[in-house]
Parts: structure tokens; C-alpha cells; sequence
């Protein structure tokens, strides 16, 4: 009879089978779709997008599902070589015999082993994404100085950040009982919202540079649409997005005092000013729905559920057998079930893409609200056209994946609410 041990594996390598199964039909199918439909423009899109475009955005689109796929390959094959092929395992023995035990140094040196091991694996695809791909359809403002400043910083941040917190994680999971888990998921809940306050002015300006919106008829425009929408902020900026990508983009971030709303250059130097105010209502409409918080809301519970799920197991030989490691401790207890978690959850992909699309459709109608659908419209489709997003996405995988709704659903949507003439 098999041990509870060889059942979790032999579980565990099941939903690994049926992850890349999945992930492999909708690459498929989304790769299909959109070759099938590279050879004619869309009707509702014939009079803003040419086919030239169009063909470069199904390229772009096929281009980075062939780069996701030898990606997939090399993440499931890291993921069998931590777990059954006893990576983890190995790693466990060699930091618990250089540092003298599983102390708090021991899992601080097993999550940086993991982490640079991962980087590793990841880091050609990166490099590959943004210097060939990007850099093919005319995207990539990256230079090497620029890539290298930003992995330096990313990594102080880790470091920084991340070794206190997890200090703090192992602490409580040592010292609160069997009631560890909602320790911490307090703490997890206060770090995040610690972040969204922060972030604005502390965290995003060691990445780019925000400039004031310059007096004149576009923050007179916007001006007069928070008066509007009854919306106060800290201020309007401009981020340098240009000189990392040619994307475009806007987004308001933090919460309190903290609020600032940000245009990225691009995207001010491609829409008009109507266009602009179009869609800073739709980020607008996100606050007033009230979706941030919403999805803080979720993840809590969703964090909170599965951090008690990890207090079960925790102590189970065989979660850590099944997954080829003999020895517990509560750090690897913390890998293992970062590990293996993206892997179960994964088929629960589509509830969070449906309502961040229903959260779309509701930020739309609010942008219909407070300024012209027509201008929202003629911007969603500057954008489609500029950052080469395909308007015919296989209907399954934009189920599936996609936070937006697709093109011509959501330009639909936004004709039916037009107040001003068509």
C-alpha cells in the first residue's frame, strides 16, 4: 500500500500534468486564433488600426507565447528538479551543516539559495523578452546600464525589505502556538497596506523619475474632471515610462495623503487631451467602485485561508517526504508550499481574471459618466494599436487569462453607453 508520503507525490505530479496540460491547450489555441485572424483587421477596428499593425500585433502576440512556452518547460523542470529530484533536500543538508542547525540564518540562506536559483532559470527568458522581442517591434527603450541600475535596486530592496519580514514570518511561526498562521496573516495584511502607502513617494521614484503635470489646457481638463468626480490628490505626475518601453499607460496609486495620479509620458504624447481625461475617469472609476479595496478584500481572505491551510500541514511528515525533503523546519515549510501552491491553484485562474474584467466593465460605465465614451473609445483604440494588443484573442484563453475584456467586447460595451453623438 502506498505511504501517505507517495500519495501527496503522486498528487502532487498529477496537477503538474494536468498544469502544463492546461497551459499548453490555451497557448495552443490562442497561437492558432490569432495566425487564423492575422490577415484581416477586425470591422469595428478597419478605420483606426491598418492591417500593417495588425499583422505586428498577432507577430508580437505569437512571438511572446513561443518565448512563455520555453519558459513553462524550464519552470516545470526547476520545479520537479527543487521537490521530487531532491534539490531541496540537498540544499536543506548543505546550509543546516554549514550554519549549525535550522535557526533564523538557515532560512534566511534557504530562501536566497532558492531565490537565486530561480533567477537563474528566469533570466534568460527576461533577458530574451526585453532585448529581442521588445526590442523587434520597436518597444524596448532599455539600455544594459538601465537594466543592471534596476536588478541592483530590485535586489536591495529584497534584501532590505524582505530578510526582515521573513525574520519576523519564522519568529511568529516559532513563537505563537498553533495559532501562528493568523499572526501571520496580520502581519502580511499590515505589509501590504504599509506598501500602498509608501510607494507612491518612497518605492516607485528609485525607478523612474515623476515630473508635475505642466499647467496648461490638459491639467486644467483634468483638473476640472476630479472636481467632478469629487476626487482629491496629492498631485498629477508624469512618469518617465519612455525610457524603458515605448508602452503607454496611467494609473492612480496609494491611498490618504499619499494619492497621486500618474500619466506615463507616452501615453500623453499619443492621446489628445480628451483622450487623456477619458481614461484617467476609467482609473477614477476603479476608486470610486471601490475594486482596490475589494481585491485587498479577497487576497485577505484568500491569504488567510491558505495560510491555516499551511498550519495544518506544517507538521505532516509527509508533506515534506512527498515533495523529496526529510527534514522539517519552518522555512522550508514556507518554500515548499510557495512551491507547490501555484500549481493547485492554477486551474482557479478564471474567477480572478472574470472579476477584474467585471471591474473593468464598471470603471468603463463610470468613465461614461464623467466624460465622452467616444473619447474613451478612440484612446482604447490608439493604445490597442500603439502596444500591439491583439483584438482577436482566442475566446477560451481570454477567459482564462485575461484581465480585460476583450477589444471588441469592451468597445462594444462602451458604444452602448455613449451620451455623446456617434
Amino acid at each position: 500500500m502506498m505511504s501517505a508520503a507517495g500519495q501527496f507525490a503522486a498528487v502532487f505530479v498529477a496537477a503538474i500534468t494536468l498544469n502544463v496540460a492546461l497551459r499548453l491547450a490555451l497557448a495552443w489555441r490562442q497561437y492558432r486564433h490569432v495566425g487564423r485572424h492575422r490577415h484581416a483587421v477586425p470591422a469595428d477596428f478597419a478605420d483606426g488600426i491598418a492591417l500593417v499593425e495588425h499583422q505586428k500585433a498577432a507577430d508580437y502576440t505569437r512571438a511572446r507565447i513561443r518565448l512563455r512556452l520555453l519558459a513553462l518547460a524550464a519552470e516545470t523542470l526547476l520545479l520537479l528538479a527543487l521537490t521530487l529530484g531532491g534539490l531541496l533536500g540537498w540544499l536543506d543538508g548543505l546550509l543546516a551543516g554549514a550554519l549549525a542547525g535550522r535557526g533564523y540564518a538557515y532560512g534566511l540562506a534557504l530562501f536566497a539559495g532558492v531565490g537565486i536559483i530561480g533567477f537563474l532559470v528566469d533570466l534568460p527568458f527576461s533577458l530574451y523578452a526585453t532585448f529581442v522581442i521588445e526590442e523587434r517591434f520597436g518597444f524596448n527603450k532599455m539600455t544594459w546600464p538601465l537594466y543592471l541600475a534596476d536588478l541592483a535596486k530590485h535586489t536591495l530592496l529584497a534584501v532590505v525589505v524582505g530578510a526582515p519580514l521573513l525574520l519576523v514570518v519564522l519568529w511568529l511561526m516559532a513563537a505563537m502556538g498553533p495559532l501562528w498562521w493568523l499572526w501571520v496573516w496580520l502581519v502580511w495584511l499590515g505589509f501590504n497596506l504599509l506598501v500602498l502607502l509608501v510607494y507612491p513617494t518612497l518605492i516607485a521614484p528609485l525607478f523612474n523619475k515623476f515630473s508635475p503635470l505642466p499647467d496648461g489646457p490638459l491639467k486644467a481638463r483634468i483638473e476640472a474632471l476630479l472636481a467632478r468626480c469629487g476626487f482629491t490628490a496629492s498631485g498629477l505626475f508624469v512618469m518617465d515610462g519612455s525610457r524603458r518601453s515605448a508602452h503607454g499607460n496611467a494609473y492612480f496609486t496609494g491611498f490618504g495623503r499619499t494619492r497621486r495620479i500618474v500619466f506615463f509620458d507616452t501615453l500623453i504624447d499619443k492621446l489628445t487631451a480628451p483622450e487623456v481625461e477619458a481614461v484617467l475617469a476609467h482609473e477614477l472609476g476603479h476608486f470610486r467602485r471601490h475594486h482596490v479595496w475589494k481585491r485587498i478584500g479577497v487576497m485577505a481572505l484568500v491569504v488567510l485561508g491558505l495560510l491555516w491551510l499551511l498550519g495544518q500541514v506544517i507538521a505532516a511528515p509527509w508533506f515534506y517526504q512527498g515533495l523529496g525533503v526529510s527534514a522539517a523546519s519552518m522555512a522550508m515549510a514556507l518554500v515548499l508550499f510557495a512551491q507547490v501552491l501555484p500549481v493547485f491553484l492554477f486551474p482557479l485562474t478564471p474567477i480572478g481574471s472574470g472579476l477584474s474584467r467585471r471591474h473593468e466593465y464598471e470603471a468603463d460605465a463610470y468613465a461614461a459618466q464623467h466624460a465622452e465614451a467616444g473619447s474613451l473609445v478612440a484612446a482604447l483604440v490608439k493604445l490597442y494599436r500603439d502596444n500591439a494588443a491583439t483584438l482577436t484573442p482566442d475566446p477560451l484563453h481570454s477567459l482564462f487569462y485575461d484581465s480585460h475584456p476583450p477589444a471588441s467586447l469592451r468597445i462594444a460595451h462602451l458604444r452602448s453607453l455613449r451620451k455623446d453623438p456617434p
